[in-house]
């Protein structure tokens, strides 16, 4: 993404930005990750083996790594409140579809487009968000921060509903709790249509200052493997406790837990995302998110799989800000763009092999068990790699 030029929207700004957020709730918080919540009925009432169960976050990754490389041009094109508003548009059109169909092409096509639209207006909507952020100085980082708090309110709202019509309706009935997630994102997301979000901030014209995949490599390394290993603990844990005897009321409580953590991550990290000592802050946050992913291996009681949710979480919401810390401590403005795409690449990939990896590993030896220790280690290697990353220079700029 290219940065944009300023000239914001009317309006109080973290109400604007909350606004934003929205896109996010709907598109990863409820469109990505509240799949979790439905795949066991899914998988159990159509047939599906483990691999084929991840395929279908595998394909949304696909489609959100392909809508996010297209995101700035289409924003040119047709303008923020086109593309966020479109790009929403496209993720309720989808989850509708997913409400509709058992056929696995069709449910497929359906994620896949999902990840499309969600890429478009998550990319529209953060940079906007940024853009109104960096306006404020004083206040940026919190400012930003409710933002990125967008995906925890989808993963808290979904966690509320779905465990409990699954409960409610019985087996089978995981097309029921479509209908249900598309109707809480249709209210979830008239905000942005009842808002007026469209600005005449303009993206820049491409940069051409250099930028050197080597000297990061290591780094990019960590965060394919972060990619890799968040998305298979979001995919199969619900499962997992589900498996272990997890009621309606369980997989809620975990599931609200993850999303939860969302709102105390800005404070938890302000200090170590300040740390400028190359991928220092990232291994830190890397590392406590494989500590929350490896906690159910050593218990299965719900006050364990409490504090396995809540680790993850905090950990979880924290990665992505961390690469963005890393970026702008090491690199001038001008090379943010490009360095900040390499990234967004290497963890595109990561979360596009992760589920249907595990899935196999899943199937080939029986136990669910073994997807949690494969998303752990992933998750702790990310964090090796990123902890052997050095600067690439002297600072640039500070992070405010």
């Amino acid at each position: 993404m290219h940065a944009p030029e300023r000239s914001l929207p009317d309006g109080h700004p973290a109400r604007l930005i909350l606004t934003l957020s929205l896109a996010a709730t709907v598109g990863l918080g409820i469109g990505r990750f509240a799949y979790a919540l439905v795949l066991p009925d899914m998988r159990e009432d159509l047939g599906w083996s483990y691999s084929a169960a991840g395929f279908m976050n595998t394909i949304n990754a696909v489609g959100y790594l392909a809508g996010a490389l297209v995101a700035s041009r289409l924003i040119r094109r047709v303008g923020w409140s086109g593309a966020i508003r479109g790009g929403t548009l496209v993720c309720l059109a989808a989850l509708a579809t997913c409400a509709l169909t058992g056929n696995f092409f069709a449910l497929s096509l359906a994620r896949l487009v999902l990840g499309i639209g969600a890429a478009i207006a998550f990319v529209a909507g953060g940079a906007l968000a940024a853009t109104i952020a960096q306006s404020y100085p004083e206040r940026a980082n919190f400012l930003l921060s409710l933002f990125y708090a967008g995906p925890g309110v989808g993963i808290l709202s979904s966690g509320l509903i779905a465990p409990f019509t699954l409960q409610w309706f019985g087996p089978g009935s995981w097309w029921i709790v479509w209908w249900a997630l598309t109707l809480l994102s249709l209210v979830m997301a008239a905000p942005l249509f009842l808002t007026r979000i469209e600005s005449q901030a303009r993206f820049a014209e491409a940069s051409h200052a250099s930028f050197s995949i080597l000297p990061v490599l290591i780094y990019l390394a960590g965060y394919f493997l972060f990619g890799a290993g968040y998305i298979a603990y979001m995919t199969f844990m619900i499962a997992y406790v589900r498996d272990g005897g997890g009621d309606a009321t369980a997989q809620a409580a975990f599931w609200g837990l993850i999303g939860v953590s969302a709102f105390v991550t800005p404070w938890v990290w302000r200090g170590v995302l300040a740390l400028d000592r190359g991928g220092l802050a990232t291994a830190i946050i890397l590392g406590t998110n494989a500590i929350g992913a490896g906690l159910p291996m050593l218990g299965h009681s719900t006050a364990w799989l409490a504090v396995s949710a809540v680790v993850f979480g905090i950990g979880f919401f924290a990665v992505v800000n961390s690469t963005t810390a890393f970026v702008r401590f090491n690199y001038p403005p001008e090379v943010w763009p490009t360095a900040i795409a390499a990234m967004t690449i290497s963890f595109g990939i990561g979360q596009t092999l992760g589920p249907i990896a595990v899935g196999a590993i899943t199937d080939a030896l029986g136990s669910l068990s073994y997807a949690l220790n494969v998303s752990a280690a992933l998750l702790a290697l990310g964090a090796v790699a990123a902890l052997c990353q050095r600067k690439v220079g002297p600072a640039k700029q500070s992070v405010p």
